[in-house]
Order: structure tokens, then sequence, then C-alpha cells
């Protein structure tokens, strides 16, 4: 008897339905065909297990299990499931009714139970769109779809659950994850608040303007200055996401394996830190085998730090200039390319000089060839793609024993989601959220200038021999400003403002 068990496979952040199916027949052995990996192939002997623990029989025959479409390859432990329920079903030995009204996956134990399996957001839109009823998941994958509410997802806890529910004779809406208690997903608790921050009140303004536009932003300044501080208090002043976009980026930690603990979507935007030492896979994505979303697809729709910017690899800096500006990274291998999405908001934070202290008086020790040494790892290009330069400076004294009361975070965060809310209205019909995100056409339409304006613009484009792409920088920072303002056009206050956060541009040589 021939059965066909419909599960997926994740390529980048979007599913793909793969039709197991299962042919048992007069003969001897079981075989195994579609292009599956080493982990696929073992769960032969763990499904033969699973079947054996929950009192059942492998039938002593010919089993033909072919994963479609053959030409795909097929990797992960998540077929073990759908390849037990066609050896069941194909031996006569159950009654599944529902079988092909559902996508189904999840990895077995050896005594019937359901462990996760990566990329259930992805499969429930894949159900949503291909017209299933819904999706059979191990449980703590099913948490991910929680907010599904227009399809049926199963969080099953062993074999024995699915069985009954694809049975249809016994009722099991208890095991409907939006049935199930809403349980918080983790909150961060170590985000600073900007009233904790002595001081730094220039920093704490280009920060606001970052956060309202989801800007790139360095942060140069001494040891100590508070720079760290700064980039990690930005975390709280962020607005929440959108459900487009935590379903954007609950999809890549789907992927990914590392769904945070809770039921249904990331709704806290993620703040993602690696180290300076991290590798270019690292960081952007890659393996050998399955290929995985990196540190900058992870910080999609929320913040990339990196502290000590001018101390990573010049290699490691080079391969951001790509994402930054496409929003999106593409991994190519021999015979697969991934693209995954990348939209975050780049916080660097760097000394100026080897010794830190260069700009703090006659403190600094290095010479002006060392010193344009270790900038000269920002180069143009990447210089370009960053939109706010802010220059952070040792705190005085009497600043640090008089601590002035400074505003909290949650003041400086209901201007930032309210130049949201006017960004999202302005882009409802464009595809993108921020002022960051808009290419030439959006700033033709969007960044419109009176005469004085072209004027001072074009002026400080001549003086500095500003790029063109420093110029759009300058729009869009100006923008932003405008919306902070509640400004319907760009004044000529805003566009200064914005050109004073580019003092790193350097004029071309000659």
């Amino acid at each position: 008897m021939l059965i066909n068990i419909n599960g997926a496979k994740c390529e980048g952040i979007e599913a793909q339905k793969v039709t197991v199916e299962v042919e048992v027949t007069n003969g001897i052995g079981i075989h195994l065909v579609g292009l599956a990996d080493a982990a696929v192939k073992e769960s032969l002997l763990r499904t033969v297990t699973a079947i054996a623990s929950l009192g059942y029989r492998v039938p002593g025959k010919k089993i033909v299990i072919n994963l479609a479409p053959a030409d795909m390859h097929k990797k992960g432990s998540g077929y073990d499931l759908p390849i037990a329920l066609g050896i069941l079903a194909g031996s006569g030995q159950l009654e599944l009714p529902l079988l092909d009204r559902y996508i189904i996956m999840g990895e077995l134990g050896l005594d019937g139970s359901l462990r996760p399996v990566p990329g259930a957001l992805p499969m429930c839109e894949l159900a949503r769109t291909e017209g299933f009823d819904g999706c059979v998941l191990p449980k703590s994958s099913a948490k991910e779809a929680a907010d599904f509410d227009d399809i049926m997802v199963y969080g099953a806890g062993t074999m024995a659950d699915v069985i009954e529910i694809l049975g249809g004779e016994v009722s099991r809406e208890d095991l409907l994850v939006r049935n199930t208690a809403r349980e918080p997903g983790e909150v961060s608790s170590d985000v600073m608040d900007f009233s904790e921050i002595i001081g730094q009140s220039g920093a704490k303004r280009g920060l606001e303007i970052a956060a309202a536009g989801s800007h790139n932003v360095i942060l140069i300044g001494p040891p100590g200055s508070g720079k760290s501080s700064l980039a990690k208090a930005l975390a709280g002043i962020l607005p929440p996401m959108s459900n487009e976009e935590a379903l954007q980026t609950s999809k890549i930690y789907s992927v990914a394996g590392r769904s945070r603990e809770g039921c249904g979507l990331i709704r806290q935007r993620p703040f993602r830190a690696p180290h300076v030492s991290a590798s270019v896979p690292a960081l952007i994505g890659g393996g050998s085998d399955t290929i995985m979303p990196g540190e900058i697809s992870l910080a999609h729709n929320g913040v990339l730090m990196v502290d000590e910017f001018c101390e990573a690899p010049k290699r490691l800096i080079e391969v951001l200039r790509g994402p930054m500006e496409d929003r999106k990274v593409t991994i190519s291998r021999l015979r697969t390319k991934v693209v995954y999405p990348a939209s975050f908001m780049l916080v660097a934070a760097t000394n100026p000089c080897p010794c830190g202290f260069y700009g703090e008086g006659d403190r600094c020790t290095c010479t002006p060839g060392r010193r344009e040494a270790y900038l000269s790892k920002l180069s143009g290009p990447i210089m370009d793609r960053i939109d706010l330069h802010l220059w952070v400076h040792q705190v005085s004294p009497r600043l640090m024993m008089t601590r002035p009361e400074a505003e909290s975070s949650a003041s400086i965060a209901k201007r930032v989601l309210a130049a949201r809310e006017i960004q999202r209205e302005r882009f409802r019909n464009d595809g993108i959220f921020t002022n960051s995100e808009m290419d030439n056409t959006l700033i033709n339409r969007y960044c419109a200038l009176d005469e004085e304006c072209r004027d001072y613009l074009e002026k400080l484009m001549t003086r500095f021999g500003l790029s063109a792409r420093a110029c759009t920088r300058i729009l869009k920072i100006a923008r932003t400003i405008a919306d902070l303002d509640s400004s319907r056009n760009i004044r000529l206050n805003h566009l200064s403002e914005a050109s004073s956060y580019r003092f790193l541009d350097r004029m071309p040589e000659r």
C-alpha cells in the first residue's frame, strides 16, 4: 500500500513541501531514497525502535521510502515522525483518515517521544499557503506558531498523541497551541537606562535619532567614556516590533533552532553583540552541510553591536558592506544559494587610537602614523554606510560628583515610537519600515528640499568633498530628525544637525 505524508524543508526562511512516500510490498528490506543526508538515513533505526516501543511491529516486507522531490537535498532528523506514520499506515496497522490534511514533522526518541525540530514557523506558513488544515509538530516547536490562529497547529508530546490526532476518533483540542497558556518570552534584564548614564547629552541625542530611523551609528571615544553603556542602553528605547517584523525575525530564529523560550512570536527586538574574534561565517552565516543564518541575520529588525570595532580583522569589517547596503545577505555554495534578510542597525564602538586617548588633551602617546593606521580599518565605503558618527568624551569630575538628573529611557522611547509610527504610515505601501531603508526613488519622494536647503547641501558637498552616498545618508538622517519634530518637511535646522553627525567624512585625495 502506498501512503503519502506531507512534510517540509527550509531554504532560507521559506519552507518547501516534501512528500514522504512509503510503499509496503512483498520483499525484504527497508530502502530510503530521495537525496537524504546521514541524519535522515539514521532515522530508520530510531524509527524502528520507536515503533516497537509503542507496541506496534515493523512488517517483514519490503519498505521503500521516497522523499520527493528526489532532486532536492533533505537534511535533519525531522523526517522521523512522517516515516514512522507511513510505515504504520502502509502496513495496515493504523487507519489515519486525517493524515493528508496536515504537514507533519518531528524527531523521534527511542521511547516514542517527540523532540523539537527547527523551522516550525516557515512550515506553518507553508501549511497556510498550501491550504492544509494545519501542522502537527513537537510541542516545543509548535509553541512558536501560537499566533497562527487561522490554522490548527498541534503540539504533540509523543507519537501516540499524533496517532490520536490523525485518527480523528478522539478530539485532542487540548494539544492545539492556541489553547495552551501563553508563556511570556524571555526579557533581557541587563538593559541599562539612559538616566543611569552621566552626561553624554550629545551622544544620547544621536542615539535617539538612530533609534527613531534605525540608522547605523559609530561611537568613538576613550576607554571608560561610556560607549558600551550607551550602546546597551539603546535597546531600552527601541519600539516593539510590528506583527510583520516579529514574523520575519521569529522565522530566522526558528530556522536557526534558536527560538526563545515562550509561546508565540518574538516581540522584543534582538540585540546581538558578537565578539570581534568571530569568524566571517559566524557573522554572515554559512555552514558546509546546512547553511545557517549568522549574527547579522539574527539581528534582523534589531541591533548588531560590535565593540572595539577597529580591533576587528579588516576582512570582518569589510564583509558588512554588502548587507548594510542591501539589507540582506546571499550565501552561495556549489549546489545551493540561500538569501537571509539582514536589516539590522549597526552600533559600532571604538577607541580613536591604539592608546585610546586621542582628543582628550595631551594624554595620547600615539604617533600620527599609528593613529592613522589604527583608523585606516574604517575604510571610506564603510564610513559612508554608517549614518551617524558620535564622539564620546570623558565625563568631567564635577559632573561625576554632582550627578545631575537625566532623562529616562521611557521618556525617550515615547518620542522614538511616535517617529516610528510616522514612518510606518509613510511607508505602508512601500514594503519598508524605517527611513534608513529608503532607496533613491523613495528619497526623491519623501526628502524633497526647498531652495534654501538645496543650496546648503550643495555647499556642504563641495566644501567637504562628500560622496553621493554620504549625501543620501544626510538626507535620511534629516528626514528622521524632522519626524522627531513632527515636521512634514525637512527644514534647514534639520539638515544642519544631520550634517553635524558626519565629521569623519574625508576630502578625496587630489
